[in-house]
């Protein structure tokens, strides 16, 4: 389990509710998905159901984090193979997502769009309708990115045939998210065990076959596109009812694990409960623990000025790791 001593004894000494500030704490362009998978987590022990509308929601705060992060580690990419330019374009169409961050969650990075049996927040028309003009912006700026990541010289020079990995090792490492599905693995947690609304939105799984630097570039393009659409189907099609279902639920003695698809991949997350106000024992495993020993096998070979874009292309995060 990848948390150290500090963050799991300080998760254990927080109530239920204290601990949505800290796990959102864990990683910043992960952010939503820690507190998402603790709260179902809670949820499970605790017996609660949570209304269609908040699972609509916690969809549209999961997929607009996923869109952000992955242009982000794609703008790194631009960065890494020397085209500059590249990098600015994509940090300012990224820009727009976190103008809708800010915009409707009041923060950049940290959401705090979940809470026990629910979300802290909603969509009115008029949200509803600055999200879809936004998302309207940021569309043809995405097309006209992936084409020129998918098909510039530079990129592909850079890209294709770098950091190879191949299914079967894939399969034998337990790797995740798109380092996986640009091995041809298909593991997207939103498919094989739907959570929250995906049972309903049915996010499209991305695979490419080429297991290295430029086929986890374009999972990476191909998912922004699908979470764009998920996005927009959510909120046009956002279900009547409450935010939250319970204000201060009694958590009693149990245990549960459960796991979402992070923008890296699978995040577990296992809580032990006893009946008081507080974890006994709490313990998240992130995507990263898991790729990391993929590096092995992706770097022998190569050249040492792609060291760089082969562990940009993990989309490696040390604090999740190290917590």
């Amino acid at each position: 389990w990848s948390s150290d001593v500090c963050s799991s004894d300080l998760a254990m000494q927080k109530n239920f509710f204290q601990n949505l500030i800290l796990t959102e704490k864990v990683c910043s362009l992960c952010s939503n998905n820690h507190p998402f998978t603790y709260v179902m987590a809670v949820e499970k022990i605790a017996g609660i159901e949570v209304s269609k509308r908040a699972n609509y929601l916690r969809v549209v705060a999961d997929e607009v984090k996923r869109i952000a992060s992955h242009m982000f580690n794609l703008s790194m990419l631009a960065h890494l193979v020397g085209f500059h330019s590249l990098m600015t374009q994509t940090m300012e169409a990224r820009e727009i997502m976190q103008d809708i961050k800010e915009s409707i969650w009041g923060n950049r990075m940290d959401m705090s769009a979940n809470t026990l049996s629910g979300v802290k927040y909603d969509l009115d028309d008029e949200k509803i309708e600055y999200i879809l003009k936004r998302l309207n912006e940021l569309e043809p700026q995405v097309d006209e990115l992936m084409d020129i990541y998918f098909n510039n010289k530079i990129v592909k020079a850079r890209t294709v045939g770098v950091g190879v990995l191949p299914k079967e090792d894939a399969l034998r490492l337990g790797v995740t998210g798109p380092t996986a599905r640009g091995s041809g693995v298909n593991n997207d947690v939103r498919n094989k065990a739907p959570y929250a609304a995906y049972d309903e939105l049915k996010p499209i799984v991305m695979l490419e076959e080429g297991g290295d630097v430029y086929s986890r570039m374009k999972v990476r393009w191909r998912e922004v596109k699908d979470s764009i659409r998920l996005v927009r189907e959510a909120i046009t099609n956002l279900p009547e009812g409450p935010v939250v279902t319970q204000k201060r639920p009694h958590i009693p003695a149990g245990e549960a694990v459960t796991r979402t698809e992070a923008p890296r991949g699978e995040l577990i997350y296992y809580l032990k409960t006893n009946g008081s106000q507080k974890p006994e024992r709490m313990r998240w495993r992130v995507p990263t623990y898991m790729n990391w020993e993929a590096l092995r096998v992706m770097i022998p070979g190569n050249k040492l000025s792609d060291m760089a874009v082969i562990f940009n292309s993990i989309d490696p995060c040390i604090s999740c790791t190290e917590r």
